[in-house]
């Protein structure tokens, strides 16, 4: 199985068109049928559906494309780890955050990191935990750092820093003015959640579930930037990191009321392959955040 027979694959799968790959590789559309049909022979399987107006990636096509991208960048992670051992702390720092830290901690750390290490350069990736499990996986980021627990084998897991959640409702609230409330005011509100896969809202569920709390109903928006502006205007009640609501609970525009005898704090963890020879790279980024 050849490196470029799978970039070649890789590349099919992603365009959909057999032209546009070779245009992407810089190959001639024969050299690409050439490279599909040595992989359908070496692995004896039909990888593609083709038609003269459509191509489909068969179940065997799926399960080898999955691969595909794990082994070759694999590949060009063996290349960096190659490079960073030989020489000093350089090259490109792929990170998937999820948004709260990507929004609001992770700047700070990359400042600070690029201080020290000038000569790297830092693509950040931010979506739900979720998805940033994926990509980690799949050796799409060299690090993750998430918000909540991921019970998987094919990861380890370490905690890097606290976090504390708060209860957060609009400046008109009728909560908005008292310093603590009971657990019973806060039964048929409103609650403004995070989409499912994200760790804030694997939280909130969890404080909604643990207090025994009666929802009104959910509304469900796709950033905490959302769900802060929709607090803001009066739309519900949420759960969020104080890292998110420092700013407009600064200015004003909304109120934290404790709950009588609890806290909310979490942790926040980042997760990397196990199987994979951490990189000086690597390495010098884990010890910044610790």
């Amino acid at each position: 199985m050849e490196y470029q027979a799978l970039r070649t694959f890789v590349a099919v799968v992603e365009e959909k068109n057999f032209t546009r790959a070779g245009e992407r590789l810089n190959l001639s559309q024969p050299a690409v049928s050439l490279h599909i049909k040595q992989l359908e022979t070496e692995f004896q399987a039909q990888l593609l559906d083709r038609s003269p107006k459509h191509l489909y990636v068969t179940v065997a096509g799926e399960i080898l494309y999955k691969r595909a991208v794990q082994i070759l960048n694999m590949y060009q992670k063996t290349q960096e780890e190659l490079f960073a051992h030989l020489h000093t702390v350089t090259g490109t720092l792929r990170i998937g955050a999820s948004f709260t830290i990507g929004e609001y901690i992770l700047p700070g750390m990359i400042a600070q990191f690029s201080k020290n290490y000038p000569d790297v350069d830092v693509q950040v990736m931010i979506s739900n935990t979720e998805q940033v499990v994926k990509e980690v996986k799949l050796l799409q980021c060299d690090i993750g750092l998430i918000e909540g627990q991921v019970q998987d084998q094919e990861l380890a897991m370490h905690p890097f820093m606290n976090d504390e959640m708060v209860l957060a409702v609009p400046i008109t609230h009728r909560l908005a003015g008292k310093r603590n409330i009971q657990i019973d005011d806060l039964h048929d509100e409103t609650w403004i959640v995070r989409e499912e896969g994200s760790g804030t809202r694997v939280y909130t569920n969890h404080v909604i579930r643990s207090l025994g709390l009666r929802t009104d109903k959910l509304i469900t928006l796709g950033s905490n930037q959302a769900v802060t502006e929709a607090v803001i205007i009066g739309l519900g009640i949420t759960v969020i990191s104080r890292w998110v609501v420092q700013r407009p609970l600064q200015y004003g525009e909304l109120a934290c009321p404790t709950i009588q005898e609890h806290t909310f704090p979490r942790m926040l963890s980042y997760i990397v392959p196990p199987h994979i020879e951490r990189t000086r790279l690597l390495d010098a980024f884990v010890s910044k955040i610790l």
